[in-house]
C-alpha cells in the first residue's frame, strides 16, 4: 500500500509544512521550512482528476467517457477545481 503524504495536521487540521528532505543516494539532508506546492494542497481525488485531464489532452468529452459522467457534470467538476486553485493561489503564505 502506497503511503500518502499528509498535508493537514491530524491534531489541529492546520496545513503542514515540509521541514526536511533527504537524499537516499548520498545521505544529504536539507532542513528548513518549505511550503507544499499548490498541487499537493489538493486532495488525492483532485490530483487524479488533473492527471486524467492532462492525459486526455484537456478533452472534457474524453473525461466524461472515462468517468462515466455527463459532459456538464465534468465541466462543473473542472470549474469547482479551478475555483479551488484560484482560492489557494490568492491565500497568503504563512
Amino acid at each position: 500500500m502506497e503511503k500518502k503524504l499528509p498535508i493537514v495536521c491530524p491534531s489541529c487540521e492546520s496545513e503542514l509544512k515540509v521541514n526536511s528532505m533527504h537524499c537516499e543516494s548520498c545521505s544529504t539532508t536539507i532542513s528548513g521550512m518549505f511550503e507544499l506546492p499548490l498541487l499537493l494542497k489538493l486532495s488525492r481525488k483532485e490530483q487524479d482528476f488533473i492527471l486524467d485531464f492532462v492525459k486526455a489532452s484537456g478533452s472534457l468529452k474524453i473525461m466524461a467517457g472515462k468517468l462515466g459522467l455527463s459532459y456538464p457534470t465534468v465541466r462543473n467538476m473542472l470549474d469547482d477545481l479551478i475555483g479551488k486553485i484560484e482560492k489557494l493561489q490568492n491565500t497568503p503564505q504563512s
